[in-house]
């Protein structure tokens, strides 16, 4: 699939209450492509649980799920996988999940560590932190001109991540940027009907670039 658009990542603290499922299925109605699972605990049997539905609702709405920092996960789900630069060897990951198999890889705000991951089979190229983040306060910042230079240099879809909202993210879009990725200015919402009306509205921002 064409790694343009839309890249939603769910937030285990932001999505309690069951709202993981339908807040997911409208960001999907709304256009997302790439699907983030991202959940930090221990709790093996909840997350396949999730991810299992979370790969269903993909497959119903044309997009990909991607699994964070779980490579096992992955390889029994089937589905891609986004790494960060302590999560594990990029290339074994490629080994394992096969040439077809969307994986990402966080390259912060350095080329050198876009270079690296290239090499190594990603198949997207993520940066960031463009503006203040919620999520991740502490990492470190990227300028929107790296998105330029890294457009440049590498022939993998660029992907943006931290603090990415409606209003900042057609700058990013202009310089490079085929996916933005989001969580709070798109789950942050009161219902579903919101959430889908908030994908629908960063979708069409590649619609009009």
């Amino acid at each position: 699939m064409k790694l343009r658009g839309l890249y939603a990542i769910t937030d285990s603290q932001l999505l309690q209450g069951g709202k993981l499922l339908p807040y997911v299925e409208a960001a999907l109605k709304g256009g997302a492509r790439l699907l983030q699972y991202r959940d930090k605990s221990n709790e093996d049997a909840r997350r396949l649980r999730e991810a299992e539905a979370l790969r269903d609702l993909c497959l119903r709405h044309g997009a990909q799920l991607i699994v964070n920092d779980d490579l096992e996960l992955a390889m029994r789900l089937g589905v891609g996988l986004h790494l960060g630069q302590q999560d594990g060897s990029l290339s074994a990951a490629r080994a394992l999940l096969g040439p077809k198999a969307v994986i990402g890889a966080t390259c912060h705000g350095q080329l050198e560590l876009a270079e690296q991951a290239a090499a190594d089979g990603a198949s997207y190229l993520a940066f960031g932190r463009f503006f203040d983040s919620s999520t991740k306060p502490g990492a470190p910042p990227a300028s929107p001109e790296l998105l330029e230079e890294a457009r440049a240099r590498f022939s993998q879809p660029l992907v943006a991540i931290g603090g990415v909202t409606l209003d900042n993210a057609p700058g990013l879009i202009a310089r490079g940027a085929a996916m933005v990725a989001v969580i709070h200015a798109l789950f942050a919402a009161e219902n579903p009907t919101e959430v889908e009306r908030r994908a629908q509205a960063f979708s069409q921002l590649f619609a009009d670039s």
